[in-house]
């Protein structure tokens, strides 16, 4: 191989990674929103499908939830999958799947239904979250991995700025039309576009920078030669585990499935319930719902994204962390409190939302520089899934708690816990010293 260029290091290696992302982010980013908005768009479907089918607060929360018992099962399988056969043959039929599964969801006549349809649903979308994760690491060093994650995960509200007017307008103007339902036609719409990016990714996606025919030799060199020498410095400083064992033998990792359990069910919870607080404490108007839950998703787009540069520029991940999950805490118990007027509530709601899904952007750069090779395949789906169940139990347990209370203040203190918890976790966890052990 010949040398790299002679023009200034800095400038070649920031032109090159810049390529890269042009090449790689924008379609990871539209497939991503689109998986995301059809994992959530239940909330909005809830709204009408509830006296629909007669179905209570904790049938809801438990299918709801029951996404993610599916998704626990073929996480770890996925991302090995992905490893041996590419991100190409597997992330692309994924999201075929993913996409008739959500616009058949138009079909739930009942509980069963519903429940069994969701849980096929996480089943099949289990490899996609872990998979894109694992695929960025065959692409950015840790350096510019934080950033590209916060960039991946941007997806989650700018598309929620966009679904929920877009939802909402479903609901309240296709109500009827060709003898369907506004939360079928809802599916429906959602549905298709997922499979249509599905196969796309079939012809569109690129596995490695080896097989980029977009990359020069030069810039080939760069990747590869960056990465191995990240390998190397984290195998010499006792850093990154690449066994498969690692995955599982490490403490640290459990602990992060704790952390993360604690951040996916609150992120659950607001996607699930965010559209019933707003019905609840400020209108009932599908239109105006769906503009309302917009205001969160904005102001999450802009500090996640600044959440993520400073943490890249600083290098510093164990208190942005920390300090979102104590954000999140505080967002929560805001909407604790009793009797509070809606301004407040969609307040709460705004900050425990840009805290949550900050606290989603900084998580996963900590297992990635972590565990490496076979162990970051198992590991990063490993927390995943284990961290995901997270979005089960918050959802069901909530439902259970509306229909028992009449309520949902219980719910929202317990969640605070829940975040403080994860707060003080992810403290203990990253001790200086803590990762390597």
């Amino acid at each position: 191989m010949t040398p790299l260029p002679a023009q200034a290091p800095d400038r070649f290696e920031a032109a090159t990674y810049r390529k890269i992302t042009l090449h790689l982010m924008p379609f990871l980013f539209l497939c991503y929103a689109l998986a995301y908005v059809n994992r959530v768009n239940v909330s909005f479907a809830y709204l009408q499908m509830q006296a629909d089918l007669g179905m209570s607060s904790e049938v809801y929360g438990f299918g709801a939830g029951l996404f993610f018992v599916g998704y626990f099962f073929l996480n770890v399988p996925s991302n090995m999958l992905l490893k041996r056969i590419g991100a190409r043959g597997l992330l692309g039929p994924i999201l075929i799947l993913r996409g008739i599964l959500s616009a058949w969801m138009m079909f739930v006549h009942g509980a069963t239904s519903y429940c069994v349809l969701r849980f096929i649903g996480g089943a099949v979308e289990a490899g996609f979250f872990p998979g894109v994760v694992f695929y960025l690491t065959f692409w950015y060093t840790n350096k510019y991995r934080a950033k590209m994650i916060a960039l991946f995960m941007s997806a989650i509200p700018i598309s929620a700025i966009f679904a929920g007017p877009l939802a909402g307008s479903i609901l309240k103007h296709l109500q009827g039309v060709a003898g369907l339902a506004g939360w079928q036609w809802l599916y429906l719409i959602f549905g298709i576009p997922l499979s249509v990016a599905g196969v796309i990714a079939l012809f569109v996606m690129t596995n490695d920078p080896e097989q980029a025919a977009w990359l020069s030799a030069d810039e080939k060199k760069l990747v590869s030669g960056g990465l191995q020498a990240e390998h190397e410095a984290d195998k010499r400083a006792g850093g990154a585990k690449s066994r498969l064992v690692d995955a599982f033998a490490s403490g640290a990792v459990w602990l992060l499935c704790l952390v993360y359990f604690g951040i996916s069910a609150a992120n659950y919870c607001i996607g699930f319930y965010m559209p019933k607080v707003i019905k609840d404490s400020i209108s009932k108007d599908t239109v105006v719902i769906g503009w309302l839950y917009a205001i969160p998703w904005v102001v999450t787009t802009v500090v996640m994204l600044l959440v993520g540069r400073h943490s890249d520029r600083t290098g510093e991940r164990r208190w942005h962390l920390a300090l979102c999950c104590f954000g999140a805490a505080l967002g929560f118990a805001i909407l604790s409190l009793p009797g509070i007027p809606g301004a407040v509530s969609l307040a709460g709601l705004t900050l425990a939302t840009a805290s949550v899904l900050s606290a989603f952007t900084m998580f996963w750069a900590v297992p990635t520089a972590l565990l490496a090779g076979t162990a970051a395949a198992a590991g990063i789906a490993w927390i995943n899934a284990v961290g995901n169940l997270g979005g089960y139990a918050g959802p069901h347990a909530t439902g259970a708690i509306v229909d028992h209370t009449g309520s949902m203040m219980l719910a929202w203190l317990a969640l605070a816990g829940v975040m403080l918890t994860s707060a003080l976790v992810t403290l203990y966890v990253t001790r200086k010293g803590a990762l390597r052990r």
